[in-house]
């Protein structure tokens, strides 16, 4: 078996563990009818590790998560559910999920698939904010497509 494929493993780096379990969230997105971007970023600067766009508008943001530390050391997670319709936190398996917030949606992801454990709140974006950072998401979407990104 090749490490890559058991994220849980205590001994697996770092950024493999964040590479795989964000492979699979996109794979889940783009299964469940959503346009997924990497590292997109927000009017506010931040940046989420992957959004999803589907076809009504709808926006899902889901921040992976490779580590307890991980998870510790990074406060501006709280400021993401403002920019989406859905919120989730991605974990690795073997991810101790008591210590993610019970609002936040909760995917458990390897680098093959992953699977919602855990729906996020609904809550509706801004109307204006939505139409704006749709455009945006659509101009990075197209300047990645040029740039081969």
């Amino acid at each position: 078996m090749d490490a890559r494929d058991n994220l849980s493993l205590p001994d697996t780096p770092r950024p493999q563990v964040t590479q795989g379990v964000t492979r699979g969230v996109v794979r889940l997105l783009w299964r469940m009818g959503f346009s997924p971007l990497t590292e997109f970023k927000l009017t506010s600067r931040r940046r989420i590790d992957v959004a999803g766009l589907n076809g009504q508008g709808r926006f899902l943001f889901v921040e992976v998560k490779s580590s307890v530390e991980d998870f510790r050391a990074d406060g501006k997670w709280h400021e993401y559910p403002d920019f989406c319709d859905g919120f989730y936190f991605a974990v690795p398996p073997g991810f101790p999920q008591d210590i993610l917030p019970m609002d936040a949606g909760l995917i458990i992801a390897d680098a093959h698939d992953g699977a919602i454990l855990r729906s996020a709140d609904e809550t509706p974006m801004n109307g204006n904010r939505r139409r704006k950072q749709t455009l945006t998401f659509a101009r990075a979407a197209a300047d990645r497509l040029v740039r081969g990104v």
